[in-house]
């Protein structure tokens, strides 16, 4: 159910035609909320239809022209009413939990690489959080301070939570590779 909401929160912030929307999702909302472009695209008709969003209205139609979206009333009253409501926490799915449940039945040939992968993508992502961080949140008494809206302290929250996960697994993969036995191999 939050892909429409993820959808109506980036139409919020910025009128988007699909395509610009599927890349917004590629650099900031798909960190945590990931969708395919066809799934984006398919979600678009969906929210049109409800009546949540509307193309905007056009100069003149031109075959193959992008059509760009804003969110309509109906759809920022059903985006607060989702948000001001609750949801359970989700249990973790994480293949590489289960790959090491598994490997502690059947051995650890061979996962030290996959461990050693999967902390060279965490730690890319970790690197790539905090310079987002650099860049658009920078620290307290700096001339752009001034604009730490309640949004802004909100998406920086997001942000810090990215950080707080990508750098807990940077630290539980490093312990986990330095407590594999030795590779009989």
């Amino acid at each position: 159910m939050s892909l429409p909401h993820a959808i109506l929160t980036a139409l919020l912030e910025k009128p988007s035609s699909g395509l610009e929307l599927t890349r917004r999702f590629d650099r900031s909302i798909g960190f945590f909320w990931s969708a395919t472009h066809q799934q984006i695209y398919r979600e678009l008709g969906r929210l049109e239809t409800a009546g949540l969003i509307r193309a905007l209205p056009q100069d003149a139609p031109v075959r193959g022209q992008k059509k760009e979206y804003e969110v309509l009333p109906a759809g920022r009253v059903e985006l607060e009413r989702w948000t001001a409501g609750g949801d359970e926490p989700k249990a973790v799915r994480e293949p590489l939990l289960l790959r090491l449940r598994a490997a502690a039945v059947v051995g650890t040939t061979g996962l030290d690489a996959e461990l050693a992968r999967h902390l060279a993508l965490r730690r890319a992502q970790l690197a790539d959080y905090r310079e987002i961080e650099r860049r658009d949140f920078p620290p307290s008494g700096t001339p752009a301070d001034d604009r730490a809206a309640d949004g802004d302290r909100l998406r920086h929250a997001v942000l810090r939570a990215g950080i707080g996960l990508e750098t807990f697994w940077v630290e539980w993969l490093t312990e986990t590779r330095a407590a594999l036995p030795a590779d009989p191999s």
